[in-house]
Formats: structure tokens, sequence, C-alpha cells
């Protein structure tokens, strides 16, 4: 995974962020399904996965909220807080594919920002949504 960008302390509506390009791996969905509790076969298994008439395994929505989350705190930096992240799940992420996560800020006032956040893989949109984020005061001199 790679971050093209730092993250500003005052942001502004319509503020881009940089993008996060995120290689989507077999160990990325196992890995991030096991880690939420989310042992449903489609997201390990793929002959069940192709079963059920997916082609592959795909990824879980806890794990693509954990990337959103992980997206804009490398943006606002370690002490900023997800106050709400409200995501919505489209295409999904299979192995092989490569996600990329982008953000628009629509709202900043005082200490909290709301920023719009798409990733789109090669099918189109696999998440779509709103984080509400708590910015990191500054420090006292």
């Amino acid at each position: 995974m790679s971050v093209s960008g730092t993250g500003s302390s005052a942001p502004r509506a319509g503020e881009e962020l940089p993008p996060l390009v995120v290689p989507i791996t077999r160990t990325l969905i196992v890995a991030g399904a096991v880690a939420s509790r989310d042992y449903q076969d489609v997201h390990h298994d793929a002959e069940l996965a192709r079963e059920k008439g997916s082609p592959d395994i795909f990824m879980n929505i806890l794990t693509t909220n954990g990337l959103v989350g992980r997206y804009i705190t490398d943006h606002f930096g370690p002490d900023a807080v997800l106050r709400r992240v409200a995501i919505r799940l489209g295409a999904p992420n299979h192995p092989g594919d490569t996600m990329t996560l982008t953000g628009t800020v629509i709202e900043a006032e005082g200490d909290t920002a709301v920023v719009r956040v798409v990733g789109a893989n090669g099918l189109g949109h696999h998440v779509t949504g709103t984080v509400t984020v708590g910015l990191p005061g500054e420090a006292p001199e």
C-alpha cells in the first residue's frame, strides 16, 4: 500500500486527499476476515465462494471499514479520531484487484471535518461513504 501525501491540520471544504492505492491480495482478504472474526466461507474458501456464484473469495465490509479508517488517519495524523464512518459496499474486491481510495473534504468546522470517500476497483465503486473525523488541536505554546 502507498500513501501519496501527508495530512493537513486545517482542512477546507473542497480539499482533495491524496489517493491510497491498496493491492487486494488473497492474504489481505483472509487476514481481514479472520481478524474481524468473520468466518463466512466466501471470505476464505474460493471453491465455496464459486459455488455461491462469486468468481473468487471477496473482502468483507469490516476490512473495508478498517481500510477507510486507515486512509483518513494516515491523512489527518495519528491523533485524529474517527467519530463516524458511514460506508456502503458496491463492487466486490477480489484477489488481484487494486482498490484506490480517494477523498474530498465536504465540511470543515472547528475541530471536525467530514470527508466523502470512494474506493474504486476495476469493477467500479467498491465502497462509498462519509467519515466524520475529529482533528487534533494545536499544541499549547
